[in-house]
Protein backbone atom coordinates (compact mmCIF):
# COMPACT_ATOMS: atom_id res chain seq x y z
CA UNK A 1 0.00 0.00 0.00
CA UNK A 2 1.34 3.33 -0.85
CA UNK A 3 1.07 5.89 2.05
CA UNK A 4 2.37 9.98 1.63
CA UNK A 5 2.64 11.99 4.28
CA UNK A 6 2.15 15.67 3.82
CA UNK A 7 4.71 17.96 5.94
CA UNK A 8 4.31 21.48 5.63
CA UNK A 9 4.53 24.98 7.20
CA UNK A 10 1.56 27.00 8.62
CA UNK A 11 0.45 30.53 8.29
CA UNK A 12 -2.10 32.46 9.59
CA UNK A 13 -4.13 32.45 6.47
CA UNK A 14 -6.42 29.10 7.55
CA UNK A 15 -7.54 29.18 3.83
CA UNK A 16 -4.26 29.56 2.20
CA UNK A 17 -3.05 26.66 3.87
CA UNK A 18 -5.68 24.59 3.18
CA UNK A 19 -5.53 25.62 -0.29
CA UNK A 20 -1.69 24.14 0.04
CA UNK A 21 -3.03 21.33 1.48
CA UNK A 22 -5.12 21.00 -1.54
CA UNK A 23 -2.82 21.09 -3.65
CA UNK A 24 -0.04 17.89 -2.07
CA UNK A 25 -3.29 15.84 -1.69
CA UNK A 26 -3.74 16.10 -5.53
CA UNK A 27 0.21 15.79 -5.92
CA UNK A 28 0.76 12.58 -3.96
CA UNK A 29 -2.21 11.11 -5.32
CA UNK A 30 -0.88 11.30 -8.61
CA UNK A 31 2.20 9.63 -7.69
CA UNK A 32 -0.54 6.59 -6.45
CA UNK A 33 -0.80 7.03 -2.70
CA UNK A 34 -4.09 5.27 -1.18
CA UNK A 35 -4.31 6.84 2.22
CA UNK A 36 -2.90 10.43 2.79
CA UNK A 37 -1.98 11.75 6.52
CA UNK A 38 -2.06 15.04 7.61
CA UNK A 39 -0.07 16.80 10.36
CA UNK A 40 -2.15 17.88 13.87
CA UNK A 41 -4.19 21.33 13.43
CA UNK A 42 -3.11 21.71 9.57
CA UNK A 43 -6.12 24.14 8.67
CA UNK A 44 -4.12 26.65 11.50
CA UNK A 45 -0.94 27.56 13.06
CA UNK A 46 -0.37 25.95 16.46
CA UNK A 47 -2.37 28.56 18.54
CA UNK A 48 -1.75 26.69 21.83
CA UNK A 49 1.14 28.95 22.43
CA UNK A 50 -0.85 31.38 24.11
CA UNK A 51 -5.01 31.14 25.99
CA UNK A 52 -6.67 32.86 24.07
CA UNK A 53 -10.35 32.88 24.08
CA UNK A 54 -10.80 34.42 20.64
CA UNK A 55 -8.88 31.51 19.62
CA UNK A 56 -12.13 29.34 19.86
CA UNK A 57 -13.79 30.98 17.10
CA UNK A 58 -11.57 28.40 14.60
CA UNK A 59 -13.16 25.26 16.08
CA UNK A 60 -15.55 23.82 13.83
CA UNK A 61 -18.82 21.58 14.51
CA UNK A 62 -18.09 18.08 13.10
CA UNK A 63 -19.70 17.42 9.95
CA UNK A 64 -18.50 21.12 9.20
CA UNK A 65 -17.07 23.14 5.99
CA UNK A 66 -13.91 21.46 6.96
CA UNK A 67 -15.53 17.98 7.04
CA UNK A 68 -17.15 18.40 3.24
CA UNK A 69 -13.62 20.03 1.70
CA UNK A 70 -11.62 16.96 2.68
CA UNK A 71 -14.40 14.40 1.73
CA UNK A 72 -14.63 16.68 -1.16
CA UNK A 73 -10.75 15.49 -1.70
CA UNK A 74 -10.82 11.90 -0.61
CA UNK A 75 -13.74 11.44 -3.23
CA UNK A 76 -12.04 12.84 -6.07
CA UNK A 77 -8.93 11.90 -5.53
CA UNK A 78 -10.27 8.12 -4.72
CA UNK A 79 -7.54 8.23 -1.18
CA UNK A 80 -8.34 7.55 2.37
CA UNK A 81 -7.49 11.02 4.11
CA UNK A 82 -6.27 11.03 8.18
CA UNK A 83 -7.31 14.77 8.87
CA UNK A 84 -6.94 16.57 12.43
CA UNK A 85 -9.46 19.24 13.24
CA UNK A 86 -10.12 21.87 16.26
CA UNK A 87 -13.58 20.15 17.06
CA UNK A 88 -16.39 22.55 18.29
CA UNK A 89 -18.53 19.87 20.09
CA UNK A 90 -21.16 22.20 22.01
CA UNK A 91 -20.72 25.46 23.56
CA UNK A 92 -17.72 25.46 25.79
CA UNK A 93 -16.84 21.94 24.68
CA UNK A 94 -14.33 21.33 22.15
CA UNK A 95 -11.74 18.53 21.33
CA UNK A 96 -8.43 18.01 19.11
CA UNK A 97 -10.58 15.56 16.35
CA UNK A 98 -8.45 13.72 14.04
CA UNK A 99 -11.44 12.48 11.13
CA UNK A 100 -10.98 9.68 8.68
CA UNK A 101 -12.43 10.02 5.01
CA UNK A 102 -13.09 6.84 2.84
CA UNK A 103 -12.40 7.26 -0.57
CA UNK A 104 -15.82 8.06 -1.19
CA UNK A 105 -15.75 10.67 0.96
CA UNK A 106 -17.70 9.28 3.82
CA UNK A 107 -16.80 9.87 7.28
CA UNK A 108 -15.13 6.26 8.25
CA UNK A 109 -15.00 7.24 11.67
CA UNK A 110 -12.68 9.94 13.87
CA UNK A 111 -10.88 10.01 17.49
CA UNK A 112 -10.46 12.24 20.32
CA UNK A 113 -7.44 12.93 21.46
CA UNK A 114 -6.99 11.14 24.92
CA UNK A 115 -4.04 12.48 26.43
CA UNK A 116 -3.92 16.39 26.25
CA UNK A 117 -0.68 18.61 27.64
CA UNK A 118 -0.18 21.46 29.59
CA UNK A 119 3.64 22.66 29.34
CA UNK A 120 5.41 25.94 28.40
CA UNK A 121 3.80 26.96 25.04
CA UNK A 122 1.73 23.76 24.71
CA UNK A 123 -1.32 25.26 26.76
CA UNK A 124 -3.63 22.55 25.01
CA UNK A 125 -5.81 21.83 28.35
CA UNK A 126 -7.39 25.57 27.90
CA UNK A 127 -8.66 24.36 24.25
CA UNK A 128 -8.72 20.74 24.41
CA UNK A 129 -11.28 18.13 26.53
CA UNK A 130 -9.60 14.74 26.60
CA UNK A 131 -11.48 12.84 24.07
CA UNK A 132 -14.20 9.92 25.14
CA UNK A 133 -13.68 7.87 22.34
CA UNK A 134 -11.43 5.56 23.58
CA UNK A 135 -8.73 3.38 21.19
CA UNK A 136 -10.60 2.49 19.07
CA UNK A 137 -8.98 1.47 15.15
CA UNK A 138 -11.15 3.24 12.30
CA UNK A 139 -11.59 0.28 9.82
CA UNK A 140 -11.06 1.82 5.78
CA UNK A 141 -10.82 0.49 2.97
CA UNK A 142 -6.72 0.29 3.13
CA UNK A 143 -7.10 -1.75 6.50
CA UNK A 144 -7.67 -0.73 10.50
CA UNK A 145 -6.40 2.46 11.19
CA UNK A 146 -4.93 2.96 14.84
CA UNK A 147 -4.93 6.87 14.68
CA UNK A 148 -4.00 8.63 17.73
CA UNK A 149 -2.41 12.67 18.04
CA UNK A 150 0.79 14.36 19.17
CA UNK A 151 0.93 13.59 22.89
CA UNK A 152 -0.39 10.15 22.64
CA UNK A 153 2.63 9.21 20.77
CA UNK A 154 4.27 9.63 24.22
CA UNK A 155 2.03 6.77 25.72
CA UNK A 156 2.94 2.83 25.13
CA UNK A 157 -0.53 2.21 26.91
CA UNK A 158 -2.19 3.84 23.96
CA UNK A 159 -0.57 2.18 21.11
CA UNK A 160 -1.01 -1.27 22.72
CA UNK A 161 -5.02 -1.03 23.65
CA UNK A 162 -4.61 0.16 19.63
CA UNK A 163 -2.57 -3.10 19.09
CA UNK A 164 -4.98 -4.91 20.80
CA UNK A 165 -8.08 -3.69 19.16
CA UNK A 166 -6.59 -4.74 15.88
CA UNK A 167 -5.23 -1.73 14.37
CA UNK A 168 -3.13 -2.65 11.56
CA UNK A 169 -0.86 0.57 11.61
CA UNK A 170 -0.34 3.19 14.26
CA UNK A 171 -1.05 6.98 12.93
CA UNK A 172 -0.26 9.83 14.52
CA UNK A 173 -0.90 13.40 13.17
CA UNK A 174 1.43 15.85 14.76
CA UNK A 175 2.47 19.29 16.05
CA UNK A 176 6.04 19.41 18.12
CA UNK A 177 9.31 21.63 17.65
CA UNK A 178 11.90 23.23 19.38
CA UNK A 179 11.55 26.10 22.35
CA UNK A 180 13.72 28.52 21.20
CA UNK A 181 15.32 28.56 24.72
CA UNK A 182 16.87 25.47 24.80
CA UNK A 183 20.22 24.55 24.00
CA UNK A 184 21.26 22.53 20.50
CA UNK A 185 22.50 19.65 22.60
CA UNK A 186 18.93 19.74 24.79
CA UNK A 187 16.50 20.06 21.08
CA UNK A 188 18.38 17.08 19.44
CA UNK A 189 18.24 14.66 22.30
CA UNK A 190 13.97 15.39 22.57
CA UNK A 191 13.35 14.95 18.93
CA UNK A 192 15.48 11.81 18.77
CA UNK A 193 13.44 10.65 22.01
CA UNK A 194 10.54 11.34 20.09
CA UNK A 195 11.08 9.32 16.97
CA UNK A 196 13.03 6.65 19.24
CA UNK A 197 9.64 6.25 21.11
CA UNK A 198 7.40 5.58 18.55
CA UNK A 199 9.66 3.17 16.75
CA UNK A 200 9.47 1.32 20.02
CA UNK A 201 5.77 1.42 19.82
CA UNK A 202 5.90 -0.26 16.15
CA UNK A 203 8.07 -2.97 18.00
CA UNK A 204 6.36 -3.44 21.07
CA UNK A 205 3.60 -3.58 18.70
CA UNK A 206 4.78 -5.70 15.64
CA UNK A 207 3.00 -3.01 13.60
CA UNK A 208 4.12 -0.05 11.22
CA UNK A 209 3.78 3.59 12.44
CA UNK A 210 3.21 6.73 10.32
CA UNK A 211 4.03 9.82 12.28
CA UNK A 212 3.73 13.28 10.49
CA UNK A 213 4.67 16.90 12.10
CA UNK A 214 4.64 20.33 10.82
CA UNK A 215 7.51 22.27 10.04
CA UNK A 216 8.99 26.16 10.21
CA UNK A 217 9.03 28.73 13.12
CA UNK A 218 5.97 30.10 14.63
CA UNK A 219 6.32 33.26 16.83
CA UNK A 220 4.41 33.19 20.26
CA UNK A 221 1.98 35.91 20.34
CA UNK A 222 2.53 36.75 23.83
CA UNK A 223 6.34 37.37 23.15
CA UNK A 224 6.42 35.45 26.52
CA UNK A 225 8.76 32.83 24.59
CA UNK A 226 10.48 32.84 21.67
CA UNK A 227 8.44 30.46 19.86
CA UNK A 228 8.75 27.18 18.05
CA UNK A 229 10.54 26.08 15.48
CA UNK A 230 8.84 22.57 14.31
CA UNK A 231 11.10 20.41 14.04
CA UNK A 232 9.45 17.86 10.71
CA UNK A 233 11.36 14.51 10.65
CA UNK A 234 7.80 12.49 9.30
CA UNK A 235 8.61 9.19 9.10
CA UNK A 236 7.52 5.82 8.67
CA UNK A 237 8.67 2.71 10.70
CA UNK A 238 8.51 -0.53 10.04
CA UNK A 239 6.80 -3.32 12.58
CA UNK A 240 10.20 -4.11 13.62
CA UNK A 241 10.96 -0.22 14.56
CA UNK A 242 13.12 -0.14 11.16
CA UNK A 243 12.79 3.42 9.17
CA UNK A 244 11.61 3.28 6.00
CA UNK A 245 11.40 6.59 5.49
CA UNK A 246 12.69 9.79 7.35
CA UNK A 247 12.41 13.46 6.23
CA UNK A 248 14.34 16.59 7.20
CA UNK A 249 13.31 19.64 8.49
CA UNK A 250 11.92 21.52 5.20
CA UNK A 251 8.48 21.00 3.26
CA UNK A 252 8.17 17.62 1.90
CA UNK A 253 5.63 15.26 0.35
CA UNK A 254 6.64 11.27 1.25
CA UNK A 255 5.06 8.92 -0.60
CA UNK A 256 6.10 4.93 0.77
CA UNK A 257 5.10 1.23 0.05
CA UNK A 258 4.12 -0.38 3.33
CA UNK A 259 2.93 -3.63 3.62
CA UNK A 260 0.89 -4.58 6.18
CA UNK A 261 1.05 -8.13 6.08
CA UNK A 262 4.53 -8.25 7.42
CA UNK A 263 3.12 -8.24 10.75
CA UNK A 264 2.09 -11.64 10.65
CA UNK A 265 5.86 -13.09 10.20
CA UNK A 266 7.24 -10.47 12.55
CA UNK A 267 4.54 -11.48 15.31
CA UNK A 268 5.64 -15.12 15.04
CA UNK A 269 9.04 -14.16 15.55
CA UNK A 270 8.39 -11.86 18.17
CA UNK A 271 5.24 -13.43 19.86
CA UNK A 272 5.04 -10.32 22.59
CA UNK A 273 1.15 -10.67 22.44
CA UNK A 274 1.06 -14.29 23.25
CA UNK A 275 3.46 -13.71 26.53
CA UNK A 276 2.19 -11.32 28.00
CA UNK A 277 1.02 -11.83 31.72
CA UNK A 278 -2.47 -9.87 31.66
CA UNK A 279 -3.06 -11.60 35.17
CA UNK A 280 -0.25 -9.45 36.75
CA UNK A 281 -0.85 -6.01 35.21
CA UNK A 282 -3.68 -5.17 37.92
CA UNK A 283 -1.39 -2.04 38.86
CA UNK A 284 -0.90 -0.36 35.81
CA UNK A 285 -4.55 0.96 36.74
CA UNK A 286 -3.00 2.78 39.35
CA UNK A 287 -1.42 6.31 38.79
CA UNK A 288 1.84 5.40 41.31
CA UNK A 289 2.60 2.40 43.13
CA UNK A 290 3.59 3.55 46.72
Amino acid sequence: MKVALIQQSNSADVQANIAKLEQNIAKVAAEGAELIVLQELHNSVYFCQTENPDIFELAETIPGPSCTKFSDLAQKHGVVIVSSLFEKRAAGLYHNTSVVFEKDGSVAGKYRKMHIPDDPAYYEKFYFTPGDLGFKPIDTSVGRLGVLVCWDQWYPEAARLMALAGADMLIYPTAIGYESSDPEDEKQRQKEAWVLSQRGHAVHNGLPVIAVNRVGYEPDPSGHTGGITFWGNSFVAGPQGELIVRAGEEEVNLVVDIDIKKTEAVRRMWPFLRDRRIDAYQDILKRYID
